[in-house]
């Protein structure tokens, strides 16, 4: 068997190891060479993975360097059985072009919830509290070192988190979490799902379910955690970023497409909205001249879809992989929890 594992290069900057880099290939080298299997591992999500995919039985992707998944790519893949997302995530594998082609999509439900839901805390409090001019001020050094003490510019913008409305679309796994860790904020937290919690569970959470609209129109601050799925692509688009409160703030560790590109510029530039801090991006890795790499200094707090990616997410990350893989190669029925495509369904 074939296996072949795509994701992100090993850094010069890092003195160790990375496990779900692509060098390290979560420990899998020796695991599939014990039983006999091939493991190639690249970087390459264009046509050198293509070659690849020819012969290949199993592909590991994930979510952070993602393998974009559809009918042409698949039509010439004719061995591929199965898709493992390494991570929480499959919406760059087209889920009917999988079934129709007899391959099973599966992912680590839950590896890293965890991590992303403090990453939502992260990038709020950073936006709120206008951490990122802030931190650049302190490391303005030489001819600039005048300019890097300026008290008065960076606080302006700078608010507490206390008192305000944060709302999440979405309150799965990760939004769960978020509102769990926003309660110590003495925050007023709204919610919008496609499937409302037990009231004993709102009263957990410390969440008032509300609908969209008007959790868009009361939040000081939007929290995106929900999938990448029908119904959501752009489903902030030019009319619902209008809608948001003037000067508010808006998060997005879901997926980059779930926000309209171009709408969140102008709104940012024209001042409707405070900031903008995404985790995640389309596509990805985000092209050099993507706009929302050159927001406007002070209006937003990006980061390069690492949120999942901990040591301690990449651990289980690596565990979930594994125990997929084991089932495979002996036949078994994977665990159901992970499945998102079954051929069969």
């Amino acid at each position: 068997m074939k296996v072949v594992y795509v994701s992100y290069p090993p850094s010069d900057a890092v003195d160790g190891d990375v496990p779900a880099s692509a060098d390290q290939a979560l420990g899998l080298q020796e695991f599939l060479s014990e039983r006999g299997h091939e493991l190639v591992t690249t970087t390459d999500t264009g046509e050198g993975l293509d070659r690849e995919l020819g012969d290949a039985e199993v592909l590991i992707t994930t979510p952070f360097w993602p393998v974009y998944l559809e009918e042409d790519r698949v039509s010439k893949a004719s061995n591929l059985k199965l898709v493992i997302t390494a991570g929480v995530g499959s919406d760059h594998t087209d889920p009917e072009t999988a079934r129709q082609h007899g391959i099973t999509v599966a992912e680590v439900t839950g590896s890293n919830v965890v991590s992303v839901a403090e990453h939502n805390v992260l990038q709020i409090l950073a936006l709120v509290r206008n951490f990122v001019p802030a931190h650049a001020n302190a490391r303005m050094t030489g001819e600039h070192a005048d300019r890097g003490w300026d008290v008065a510019g960076v606080s302006a913008p700078s608010h507490d988190l206390e008192g305000k409305t944060v709302g999440i679309v979405g309150l799965g796994a990760i939004g769960a979490r978020t509102a769990l860790r926003l309660k110590g904020f003495d925050v007023r937290t709204l919610y919008y799902a496609n499937h409302r919690r037990s009231p004993a569970e709102e009263e957990t959470l410390g969440v008032r379910y509300a609908r969209l609209d008007t959790l868009v129109r009361e939040s000081d601050v939007i929290c995106l955690a929900l999938p990448l799925m029908e119904g959501s692509q752009a489903l902030f688009g030019p009319e619902r970023l209008q809608a948001m409160k003037p000067g508010s703030w808006l998060v997005n560790t879901a997926r980059g497409a779930i926000v309209d590109r171009d709408a969140l510029v102008e709104a940012i530039e024209s001042g409707h909205l405070a900031g903008y801090a995404g985790d995640t991006w389309y596509p990805q890795p985000a092209p050099a001249d993507h706009p929302w790499r050159s927001l406007p200094e002070g209006s937003e707090a990006m980061t390069i879809h690492c949120s999942g990616m901990t040591r301690e997410a990449q651990d289980r990350i690596a565990e979930g992989v594994r125990e997929m893989l084991e089932a495979h190669v002996d036949g078994r029925p994977l665990p159901d929890d992970f499945v998102m495509v079954s051929p069969d369904s």
